[in-house]
């Protein structure tokens, strides 16, 4: 596989118009999902990235067919799938792997998967998508592989034992399968996850409780034919927000799902970036205070990341780009992965005065002249952090192992180019 890098000319100023891609975290689940029927299933707004790509290449892989019919038209008809081990080359490319057990499980009785890969940023626990399973009826087993086999699955009363994006997606689309009522306890919420839910809906699967953290499934109901249109992307809207930020341009974001934007407004709020809601589309000023607001008493303020509907694990790392270039000191706080600060060491050597406290735990002062630098995208947020970063700098920056950033974002040099941005992308 060829590799890619991003030349980055820094200090330019942006302008402009950009709407948010399909939600790649709900593309994923959802692509999916339309094994668990054998009719035909039409998907609107998918971004063309990578993980998305190589989804379908495994969705295909058990006997679906699956076709691009425009630029983000996804066509999938799973007529019959076959519960073969899936390719583990493909699987240890993306995480979303792991999501096939669910509808492959139902559907087959039987599904064997390698171990999912994706993004290097600490241990990512798949206990909850076991326990979930065994509830509703399943027999696991984990050694080199992950079997699972169910003769019928049956519904239950099902407490995750975390709120897992991924655990609640997998224990959802098993339990529209499963005979009787299952409820979903202490499950996730995330819009993607309400995406989803709303995809089955669109089958004609029976929920109760979208958007909440407890979801009452009515399974055993026959799935049909759909069509859906993925909802925008709000990871890519909140990188927008940064990316205005440090720029000191003024964008505007159309589309923006501006429903589900309540926290990550209120994180860059507290940055000194203010957005404003005209209608369906988030406008960011250029003209913005800048200035980190301390706590009461004049304490130093913490960004933490929480659980939906709480400020995103994955804006961390365009927070803290954001953070370096507003006056004031603050304290981020990352609590879900333990290896995913580790990347401000590549934003500290181009000039950003940040403080490492513990794997998940930094301390930024700013703001700070950022300087052109050769540096490496270690996962897809990290990198579009040091895109953030290299866009503000002066000077010239390389960003090697751009693939990162292209399996989480869509077309994004292009995009950005639109805009104002210089950016060259060079395949080696």
């Amino acid at each position: 596989m060829s590799a890619i890098k991003y030349v980055v000319e820094g200090g330019h100023t942006l302008s402009g118009s950009i709407e948010p891609a399909g939600n790649k975290n709900a593309a994923l689940p959802i692509i999916a999902a339309a094994l668990l029927t054998r009719h035909r299933v039409t998907l609107h707004n998918v971004p063309r990235i990578r993980d998305t790509e190589t989804l379908v290449e495994l969705v295909r892989s058990v006997g679906a067919a699956a076709d691009w019919t425009d630029a983000n038209t996804l066509e999938i008809e799973a007529t019959e799938v076959r519960a073969e081990e899936l390719d583990p080359v493909l699987c240890a490319n993306i995480r979303a792997s792991i999501l096939l057990a669910g509808p492959v499980l139902a559907r087959c009785g039987r599904v064997v998967l390698p171990p999912p890969g994706g993004d290097v940023i600490g241990r990512r626990r798949v206990d909850t998508h076991f326990l979930a399973f065994e509830q509703l009826g399943a027999t696991v087993s984990a050694t080199d592989r992950y079997e699972f086999s169910a003769s019928r699955l049956r519904g239950a009363d099902v407490f995750l034992d975390e709120p897992s994006v991924t655990g609640t997606e997998n224990a959802l689309m098993a339990a529209v399968a499963a005979e009787g009522t299952t409820v979903l306890r202490n499950a996730a919420s995330e819009p993607h996850v309400q995406d989803l839910a709303q995809f089955l809906v669109a089958m004609g699967a029976r929920i109760e409780g979208i958007g909440t953290n407890t979801m009452v499934v009515h399974g055993g109901a026959s799935l049909g034919p759909a069509t859906h249109r993925i909802g925008p992307d709000h990871i890519e809207v909140g990188s927008f927000i940064g990316l205005a930020a440090v720029t000191r341009s003024a964008l505007r974001v159309t589309r923006a799902g501006v429903q589900h934007l309540r926290a990550i407004r209120m994180g860059f709020d507290r940055l000194g970036i203010l957005c404003q809601v005209d209608g369906e589309d988030l406008v960011i000023p250029a003209d913005q205070p800048r200035e980190i607001r301390p706590d009461l008493g004049g304490h130093v303020p913490k960004l933490e990341d929480q659980p939906w509907p709480a400020f995103p694990a994955d804006l961390m790392s365009i927070a803290i780009v954001t953070a370096t270039q507003c006056e004031g000191l603050v304290l981020m706080h990352e609590k879900m992965f333990e290896s995913r600060l580790f990347f401000v060491d590549k934003l500290v050597g181009m000039g950003a005065r940040i403080v490492l406290c513990d794997p998940h735990r930094v301390l930024v002062s700013g703001p700070s002249r950022l300087r052109g630098a050769t540096v490496e995208s270690p996962d897809i947020r990290a990198g579009m952090a040091m895109l953030l970063a290299a866009m503000c700098a002066e000077g010239t920056s390389t960003i090697h192992n751009a693939r990162q950033i292209e399996r989480g974002y869509e077309r994004i040099d292009q995009r950005l180019n639109a805009l104002g941005a210089r950016i060259t992308r060079i395949v080696d």
